[in-house]
């Protein structure tokens, strides 16, 4: 059995792999909402091992992905030694384990593969050329030329939190255009559109605030540095960044000899860009986006290094599901709600709890959806949900303004059945793990209008009966009482924190919102 570690410093996760099977992954943040930089992910493990049906005398190999400690490394070493003493001890490096969680997951047998963050190992990108068992280096990307350090920094620029709010910008950018294109192009290609080498004139190491831009850059956008940025031109500079970095991107992964197979893998934190593998897939022929593409996703990553690079297994691990965390039985819940003074109903059968989740948001109620397995990686993908109806009028209104308290430009998804998907979207594979958007088609953009961005795009989260039976079932009840086998689909997490994992969590939720009703496994639960 192998234990892959990732993110030690900041996203500490961990994922279980037995017998060539990834049979559990959790993160540090969702069990404790609290993560110090370098320290071991305990709880983290515990619950994956917990998941697993397994206990730590039986991992046989450990795989941490660097960097995974703030002083000495050797010291690290030791401690997980000491936690460890009969497992082999193996050290990723960032990019690969990255690369690696991409590749390995990937239905290629060959491919070209991109790791692009913001400086991993000092590094801001790397690239391989990928076949069958191995990944040879290609191209290496230094700090700071890094795609990563600049939305970092237009992320400041436009008021939002540095290394935090960057899908903002994203999702900004939909309701901007590129006017501002050309100004990118030359601060992140000085030597050539071959290659990202920053321009360090567009910046000032003096300017301690909005990003670090220098006179150059204003003057370049014809803005005041000293006066705050309009509404338009705030969200035409995120669309210029967009679609720069979304240039850069396609054309590091098109310089791969690999690439010349159609077949591309990314992973890393830029990944996480739903704009960015949107435009790949309309670049390249197959493209496979790593959907926990952040530093978590490192975990998986160093565990399937260790299964093919070192061990030399050349099966491949299936990839099937996200679902991967702690499920709670219903005792478990039951005795959370009894402890918190709750009255709650008991929902027998299935059908019962179809019945009663049908008919509250067919009466347009808000529905906390928390079922099955905790999922791994930042999106919701229908077992740690909040749902709500497309034809209410008031979808927007209340999800994002009374129960997410965010701004109205990021959109909700629109989870549909994967059989249904084609009638009403436009889709790539990627939607499976709400990795990429979609567009609505032409017939259903009044019906959809409240999750529409710019251009007709939408995120669309395609649900496989065989991933996720339950919330497929909800979806084709749905389909069969309002005519549409779709719902909007936002994270069951308030006010920033990680998506909810235990019972309690999800109680004191559902009491802190406006969210109508709670279903919590069998148990229902309303206001």
């Amino acid at each position: 059995m192998i234990a892959g570690f990732g993110g030690l410093l900041g996203e500490g996760a961990v994922c279980i792999l037995r017998n060539g099977e990834l049979v559990s992954a959790v993160e540090q943040q969702k069990v404790t909402h609290n993560h110090r930089p370098g320290a071991f992910p305990e709880e983290a493990l515990t619950l994956a091992l917990r998941a697993a049906g397994a206990k730590r005398e039986d991992i046989d190999c450990v795989a941490v992905t660097r960097p995974f400690a703030l002083g000495s490394e050797s010291d690290a070493q030791l401690d997980l030694r000491a936690r460890f003493p009969r497992s082999e001890i193996i050290v990723v490096g960032h990019h690969r384990a990255h690369a690696a969680s991409a590749y390995f997951a990937s239905p290629f047998n060959e491919a070209a593969v991109l790791s692009v963050d913001r400086a991993g190992d000092f590094r801001s990108a790397v690239l391989f050329n990928a076949k069958d068992n191995g990944m040879t280096l290609a191209r290496e990307m230094y700090f700071p030329d890094s795609l990563g350090d600049l939305f970092n920094r237009v992320t400041e620029l436009l008021g939002f939190e540095p290394r935090a709010d960057e899908h903002k910008v994203q999702w900004l950018s939909a309701s901007g255009e590129p006017v501002h294109l050309s100004v990118f192009r030359e601060m992140l290609h000085k030597s050539g559109p071959e290659r990202v080498q920053t321009d360090r004139a567009f910046f000032d190491s003096d300017r301690l605030t909005q990003g670090g831009f220098s006179t150059r850059f204003y003057d370049a956008l014809e803005l005041s540095a000293n006066e705050p940025i309009p509404q338009p031109a705030r969200a035409n500079i995120a669309a210029s960044l967009q679609a720069a970095v979304n240039e850069s991107v396609a054309s590091m992964l098109g310089s791969a000899a690999s690439a010349k197979s159609g077949n591309i893998c990314i992973a890393g934190g830029l990944a996480l860009n739903a704009f960015l593998v949107r435009s790949l897939e309309e670049s390249f022929p197959r493209v496979f986006v790593q959907p926990v593409s952040g530093n978590a996703g490192t975990a998986f990553g160093a565990a399937l290094h260790a299964w093919h690079g070192v061990h030399g297994e050349t099966a491949r691990v299936p990839f099937h599901t996200l679902s991967l965390g702690p499920a709670y039985l219903p005792g478990e819940i039951k005795r959370v709600l009894e402890n918190c003074k709750l009255h709650f109903r008991y929902l027998l059968t299935e059908g019962e709890l179809m019945e009663h989740a049908v008919r509250a948001l067919n009466d347009f109620k808000i529905v906390a959806w928390m079922q099955g397995r905790m999922e791994f990686g930042p999106r919701a993908l229908g077992n740690r949900s909040i749902l709500a109806s497309p034809l209410s009028p008031y979808s927007t209104e209340n999800l994002n303004v009374y129960i997410k308290h965010r701004e109205s430009f990021r959109k909700f998804a629109a989870s549909v059945t994967a059989e249904a998907a084609d009638e009403y979207f436009e889709v790539g594979p990627n939607a499976r793990y709400l990795a990429s958007v979609g567009r609505v088609r032409p017939q259903y953009c009044e019906t959809f209008a409240a999750a529409t961005m710019g251009n007709g795009y939408v995120r669309v989260h395609t649900v496989n009966r065989e991933e996720n039976p339950l919330f497929h079932a909800l979806l084709t009840a749905m389909g069969k009482t309002m005519g549409l086998p779709v719902l909007y689909n936002t994270s069951f997490n308030l006010f920033g924190d990680p998506l909810v994992c235990t019972p309690r969590d999800a109680v004191r939720s559902f009491y802190s919102s406006g969210i109508d009703a709670l279903f919590a496994g069998s148990f229902y639960l309303e206001k």
